[in-house]
Order: structure tokens, then C-alpha cells, then sequence
């Protein structure tokens, strides 16, 4: 076993299009960003704030930019990078059961 290839990030990432916007490309969470989530007391807006800001490659968004994109876009826009992301850290069973696939606030 090679360490250094343990402790090297491995985080895959996927393009997903916005309708009538464009093409963003979205990362997997690492384990400690998936943890550091888990079981913190926010709303769902909150959630997909925080949950945005960390994953988003391209472009790369802060909190306060997610929260104008969910300002401005239709309701379900978000829903499909938010998958995207929560899928590919493999957190998509989990999701279901928590505030992590709730609607925005």
C-alpha cells in the first residue's frame, strides 16, 4: 500500500447542465466536509448554501453567491446540481432521510 496515494484527494466531479443558463461543474464532498454537515441544526436553505459553496469547481461560488442564484432561479433549478453533488459523494440514501433534500427556505 502507498500512503501517499490514501492520502491524496480523490474527488470526482461531473458536469450538470441548468436549463437555459449553461453547463456548471459540481465535486464530491470530501469525508470531512461530509461530516462536518451531518447533524448541524440549519435550515434547508442553509444547507444547500453551505452544500453549493463547498462543491460548486465551475464557477466557484460563496455562500452569499448561492444565495442570490437561489433568489433568482425557478424553484427546482438548484435541485439537480444539489443531486448531482449529493450522488456522487455517495450521500444520496442519506439525503433522503435528512434536511439535506429538503426544499430551499
Amino acid at each position: 500500500m502507498d500512503k501517499s496515494a490514501l492520502l491524496k484527494p480523490r474527488l470526482a466531479e461531473r458536469d450538470v447542465e441548468v436549463p437555459g443558463v449553461g453547463t456548471v461543474r459540481v465535486r464530491s464532498l470530501s469525508r470531512a466536509e461530509a461530516l462536518s454537515l451531518k447533524g448541524k441544526e440549519m435550515s434547508a436553505g442553509k444547507m444547500e448554501r453551505t452544500l453549493l459553496a463547498l462543491a460548486m469547481v465551475n464557477p466557484a461560488l460563496t455562500e452569499d453567491e448561492v444565495k442570490q442564484w437561489q433568489d433568482a432561479a425557478p424553484a427546482g433549478e438548484l435541485n439537480a446540481v444539489q443531486d448531482a453533488i449529493l450522488e456522487l459523494s455517495g450521500m444520496k440514501k442519506e439525503a433522503a432521510k435528512s434536511d439535506l433534500a429538503g426544499d430551499a427556505e
